[in-house]
């Protein structure tokens, strides 16, 4: 009897532990990693900056599903299954030591994605994986049985039992015909994790300012997110923003990325503390000037661009402040507002909103419902999470779920 063989299209992070988990399971299967480029788990080798971002510090399972905007409810049993303190202990098993963040973000203790990328390549090597690059996969057809047959990118055939499809994100359409091809749908792609341009030139003088906690809204939609904040050459990014992108991916692009955001600077203030704040400068400091004392820890710089933008004048003393001034700048200070007029997308991200549909999915084994032999895994669903290494952690999850299930013979 011929061994069974499997074939992983895709040599990202989702492909690499979908191909481990299969091999330890059934020694006896010849497994296949195909993947399309030069180089195996690009995505892992720039993620973080270099780092590679492997997880996130969330050890519920329940809480860890509300980080994707895209996948929440999917998600609530295969984590319940697999989630961030299993991928930790799984690497931790291997020799690789991963360390927490003071944002929750896990990295390796080497703070290199090379080890990780060496942990899962020797992995391989060592359970017998066939590792193919430059080995793309044109077109399948779905044999008699369960079996399939693989066009590939350098002409020949190959035939398997079961096929695993971890291709990445479906950035535009034509990569997911091969889900396309055997029966699936696509949601729509979209981008989700991208900063925001904002062409307002007193803003972009502050580019490299940073702020520990901001809340960022989109007028007349319900987005709102609160956390850090960096001022760019090119507008806003940050934590706040990236997130406030990947929940409002779909209503961002309906709008073509032309929106009005709202930014309060101060969010453990209110108007009332703020006035109450000014008149204590007004009676402890009324001969300095405005824009030379910043309230609240705010930095200076842009301290001064927004007493400016409120229409209060350089030269303006405490003492002058009128009441019609201070509501202007109270407004300012909780309320701006900044047309945005574009994106940029976050480079170490590269994350979409789009892919094969959910409810084609079986998530106890990550089997397709339409395609017998078929399984998925990774980006390539219409799963996407906010930034913090919970895309891997999909990743890490849906491949382990789908490694499992194909080496049940």
């Amino acid at each position: 009897m011929n061994p069974e063989r499997i074939v992983i299209a895709g040599g990202g992070a989702a492909g690499f532990f979908a191909a481990l988990t299969c091999a330890e399971l059934q020694t006896g299967a010849e497994i296949f990693i195909l993947e399309k480029t030069s180089q195996f788990l690009s995505k892992v080798k720039i993620s973080g900056g270099g780092r590679c971002n492997v997880t996130h510090a969330c050890f519920d399972a329940r809480e860890l599903t509300t980080r994707y905007p895209r996948g929440e409810r999917a998600l609530i049993a295969p984590f319940k299954q697999f989630q961030a303190g299993d991928t930790v202990a799984w690497f931790e098993q291997r020799g690789v030591e991963l360390k927490t963040e003071a944002d929750g973000r896990m990295f390796p203790t080497t703070d290199s994605s090379q080890t990780i990328i060496d942990c899962l390549v020797n992995a391989a090597n060592a359970a017998g994986i066939k590792l193919k690059s430059n080995c793309g996969v044109e077109s399948v057809t779905k044999k008699s049985g369960s079996r399939f047959e693989l066009k590939l990118s350098y002409g020949e055939a190959l035939t398997c039992d079961k096929l695993l499809l971890a291709t990445g994100g479906c950035r535009t359409p034509v990569l997911g015909q091969l889900a396309v091809s055997l029966g699936h749908t696509l949601e729509a792609p979209v981008p989700s994790l991208f900063t925001f341009h904002v062409e307002i030139p007193w803003l972009r003088e502050l580019a490299g300012v940073s702020l520990e906690m901001v809340e960022a809204s989109v007028l007349e939609t319900k987005l709102r997110e609160r956390g850090a904040l960096l001022i760019t050459h090119w507008g806003l990014s940050g934590p706040a923003i990236l997130r406030l992108s990947a929940w409002g991916a779909r209503t961002l692009h309906g709008k073509n990325y032309q929106f009005t955001l709202q930014i309060n600077w101060l969010p453990h203030l209110n108007a009332e503390k703020l006035a109450a704040a000014f008149q204590a400068c007004r009676t402890s400091q009324p001969a300095k000037f405005i824009v030379n004392t910043p309230l609240a820890k705010l930095p200076s710089r842009l301290w001064e661009q927004l007493v400016i933008a409120s229409g209060i004048a350089r030269e303006t003393r405490w003492a002058a402040l009128s009441g019609g001034a201070q509501h202007k700048f109270i407004r300012q200070l909780l309320r701006s507002e900044f047309p945005v007029t574009g994106k940029s997308l976050n480079k170490e991200e590269f994350v979409t909103c789009g892919g094969v549909r959910l409810n084609e999915i079986n998530f106890k084994t990550m089997g397709s419902k339409i395609c017998p032999g078929l399984f998925f895994a990774g980006e390539v669903l219409d799963i996407d999470g906010l930034t913090g290494g919970f895309n891997f952690q999909a990743a890490w999850t849906t491949g382990w779920l789908a490694g499992r299930a194909m080496a049940e013979r």
